[in-house]
């Protein structure tokens, strides 16, 4: 049971609802229902006495423009028409439902004076698991017009459901603005992202562990003196993970050599920062998936109306800008790692972990298909804020693109569990190859699991299976 209340909403119970196919158990506070209600009661009762951007005016450059009392009726109306001009593929049943969940909870939160009939549709159709037919395309970083307004008129009766749906409501004057006023597709497909990239980056603890031990790592590195001489948070975070998978609390035996190549020996200083950059984010969107972002903000503790730019997300773009570079770094450490494993010099082994005739391949295409997951990885981390745009003629002259860096932040945790998967499946052949005792390491259940799933014919073969299986044990990986 998930609670939405306005304020307490966790990044986790938005991947809940990602992955919830039909029904949805939501506990929906009454209290911030009669909150919502009462902005929405103060919003109308503003509106006959002051300008209020949206209800009372045009949107956009046409804030100048009044609407006029014979028009207002169907204001609302006629700019939820406008906006949902949403193109390309349609979103997904996932990111659907986490955007609706998300919008759900910012209504409750009480600012946005949003008529109860609405709210009410919206929480029908989440718990409900109905799903309105919503595009991708539409949104810079200012809001996700688009998506909202196809949302809304799906709850009016004017546009498709892709499964399931809810009794229309009508739309008041004041709803059409209040609804679309939020980056909450945006900012459902940055949470489940991050949520990814979390879990993959906990997995990388693992992986990383069961090639120091077929690497013979040095255990020098990871040692706590050298990580107490600079206390990065997440550095310090990393190095203890690996002393922990590795049984490092004794005196550990020294490695091969005296020094390891950078894959081992820099992990905690490269995984840091993506540690790190992924709790800020997670912080970011917990405070964004709670906030009140509706432009104007009705006030019911001030009894007034507010224009402001909660709209604006650089602190969601810029978060998920240095995520997608800082995981980008350690990809490039796996993919290292992956060449250690296939060498001779490394491992003891054959190169490429081959056996059987003279000249066989073993793994080589293994390095190859990390490579490749590594550019796709590289394009994703190009940052998205580096742009701009001008619009609405010119009145709206920045934008975040926070949607694009959501996007590039799903593509990049994509390819990311591609390149883990590749260093996974040499790593795991390269221990059965060497007879590694693991004894009682706790990565010793990383690679049971692993083993547990994996081809252990070491003959040349397609990989294709073997990478799509290690892929599937990232989620398992993370929790050992």
């Amino acid at each position: 049971m998930i609670r939405v209340d306005g304020r307490t909403l966790r990044c986790a119970d938005v991947v809940t609802a990602a992955n919830t196919e039909g029904p949805l158990g939501i506990d929906v506070s009454i209290a911030a229902l009669r909150g919502a209600e009462s902005a929405w009661k103060l919003a109308e009762e503003l509106s006959t006495r002051r300008i209020v951007y949206g209800r009372t005016t045009g949107v956009g450059a046409n804030k100048e423009d009044p609407v006029g009392e014979g028009e207002s009726p169907d204001h609302g109306q006629r700019l939820l028409r406008s906006h949902a001009g949403g193109s390309g593929d349609v979103m997904s049943p996932g990111q659907t439902r986490a955007m609706m969940l998300i919008r759900l909870n910012q209504l409750l939160a009480g600012r946005s004076g949003l008529s109860p009939e609405l709210i009410g549709a919206l929480a029908a159709a989440v718990r409900t698991g109905a799903l309105p037919l919503v595009h991708r395309l539409g949104a810079i970083g200012t809001g996700d017009l688009a998506p909202l307004a196809e949302t809304a008129l799906a709850l009016t009766g004017e546009r498709p459901w892709l499964a399931g749906g809810v009794p229309p409501v009508p739309v008041r004057a004041g709803d059409a603005l209040a609804f679309m006023s939020s980056n909450a597709a945006t900012l459902a497909e940055a949470t489940l992202a991050a949520m990814r990239l979390d879990t993959l980056t906990r997995a990388s603890h693992a992986v990383a562990a069961l090639t120091y031990i077929a690497l013979d790592g040095n255990p020098e590195a990871y040692a706590t003196p050298v990580h107490e001489a600079r206390p990065h948070a997440g550095q310090v975070a990393c190095a203890a993970e690996m002393r922990r998978l590795l049984g490092m609390e004794s005196t550990p035996k020294p490695g091969r050599r005296i020094q390891d190549p950078f894959g081992l020996r820099a992990f905690p200083q490269v995984q840091g920062p993506a540690l790190d950059a992924i709790h800020y984010l997670r912080d970011v969107l917990a405070v964004e998936i709670n906030a009140s972002t509706e432009n104007p903000m009705i006030s019911t503790v001030h009894q007034d109306a507010y224009h402001h730019a909660h709209f604006h997300t650089a602190y969601v773009s810029t978060a998920l800008d240095q995520v997608r570079a800082t995981v980008h770094q350690v990809a490039e450490l796996s993919v290292a790692r992956l060449g250690d494993l296939v060498e001779p010099e490394f491992t003891g082994l054959r190169p490429f972990l081959a056996a059987g005739p003279s000249g066989s391949s073993g793994v080589m295409i293994l390095e190859y298909v990390a490579h490749d997951a590594l550019t796709e990885l590289r394009q994703a981390a190009l940052p998205a804020t580096l742009g701009t745009a001008v619009v609405s003629r010119g009145i709206e002259d920045h934008a975040s693109f926070s949607t694009q860096a959501a996007r590039a932040a799903t593509a990049a945790g994509s390819a990311y569990q591609q390149v883990l998967a590749c260093e996974l499946v040499a790593a795991v052949r390269a221990l059965r190859m060497r007879k590694a005792e693991l004894v009682s390491l706790p990565a010793r259940d990383a690679y049971e699991a692993a083993a547990a799933v994996l081809d252990p014919s070491v003959e040349d073969r397609p990989l294709t299976e073997d990478i799509a299986r290690a892929v599937s044990l990232l989620d398992t990986l993370a929790l050992v």
